[in-house]
């Protein structure tokens, strides 16, 4: 008997936690389009708390006329968004705010996949400005990614999917790139940059165009940092690119990789001191550079080729120093 109650007492012990925890689990998630301040009580004269910006989650626990009571994420670093909220055990610190009902959206938001879209599309241009605010590329990144959470059936929740998955790849780029690291020329000296989303891709939308972006961008795993003068770094970029070039023949980034690898070809014409091996990266570059214009004749990087090959035949050299 007595182990039976102590059975007993540990089985409700558990329910009990459990029924507490599903308590937010089961609550609906949301985001918000604009700043929105998180309020101890639902009164605009009570203290301020936080500050919600576009794309972190909400938890929605109760609404009440124009206030909505939430659980909210205002965590800035990435990783924090890497779990839904509702999966994360809160610390027990966190407690639950006000916010105003409005630019909040849901699953349930008619047209929502379009709004945060469109949201999300609105500040990743503000983004590239030149001195952007420093939130609105990570908030066109969250909104990007909440087309998907939220409309995981939306005709636009592969494209939204694979924005989402490059800004963040980007943003880490360039913070690696500020690393002494960064100019190793072996890339396994390098931090690693977070592939998961991309490969996620790779895995929900084969052989499609989102999958060809993924499979360019992972590509900067593999570049020398600094090629320091010497050939092998361009030899084996180029094949590189080459290879993704013929594994996506048709792709959004196959001009673009082509035009990579010519451009490899035309700075190993200058490296090689061997006149053999000088004039066969001669020649494979004006390969690449007839291939694209077969193929993109009306892109800028088919023209791109061309000049390179050019000021190969002219002796303008395309690395290292080109004055008279």
């Amino acid at each position: 008997m007595r182990r039976l109650a102590l059975i007993l007492l540990c089985t409700t012990t558990v329910l009990a936690q459990s029924d507490k925890k599903s308590g937010y689990e089961n609550s609906a998630r949301a985001t918000v389009i604009h700043p929105a301040n998180v309020y101890v009580a639902p009164d605009d004269a009570s203290d301020r708390t936080d500050l919600v910006l576009p794309g972190r989650e909400l938890i929605v626990l109760q609404s009440s006329g124009p206030w909505l009571r939430v659980y909210a994420n205002t965590d800035t670093e990435p990783s924090a968004e890497d779990t839904p909220l509702a999966q994360q055990d809160l610390p027990a610190a966190v407690h639950p705010g006000w916010i105003h009902n409005h630019g909040v959206v849901d699953a349930r938001t008619p047209d929502g996949d379009r709004i945060l879209f469109g949201a999300a599309a609105s500040l990743e241009k503000i983004a590239s400005d030149p001195h952007p605010p420093a939130s609105a590329a990570q908030s066109a990144h969250l909104l990007y990614r909440r087309v998907f959470d939220y409309f995981p059936d939306s005709p636009l929740a592969p494209e939204s999917f694979w924005r989402a998955a490059d800004i963040r790849w980007q943003l880490e780029k360039s913070d690696v790139s500020t690393l002494p690291s960064a100019h190793e020329r072996d890339s396994s000296l390098r931090p690693r940059l977070y592939e998961a989303d991309l490969r996620k891709i790779l895995k929900l939308w084969p052989n499609s165009k989102w999958a060809a972006l993924a499979v360019f961008d992972l590509l900067d795993e593999s570049l020398c940092g600094d090629w320091q003068g010497l050939p092998s770094c361009p030899e084996k970029e180029s094949a590189l690119y080459e290879k993704y070039a013929a594994q996506f023949p048709d792709g959004p980034r196959t001009a673009q990789a082509l035009f990579n690898a010519a451009s490899r070809q035309a700075a190993l014409v200058d490296m090689f001191e061997n006149k053999r091996k000088s004039d066969d990266a001669a020649r494979h570059l004006h390969a690449l550079a007839d291939e694209l214009n077969r193929q993109f004749k009306d892109s800028d990087f088919a023209a791109r080729a061309a000049a390179l090959a050019f000021r190969c035949d002219q002796k303008v050299p395309n690395y290292g120093n080109d004055k008279d």
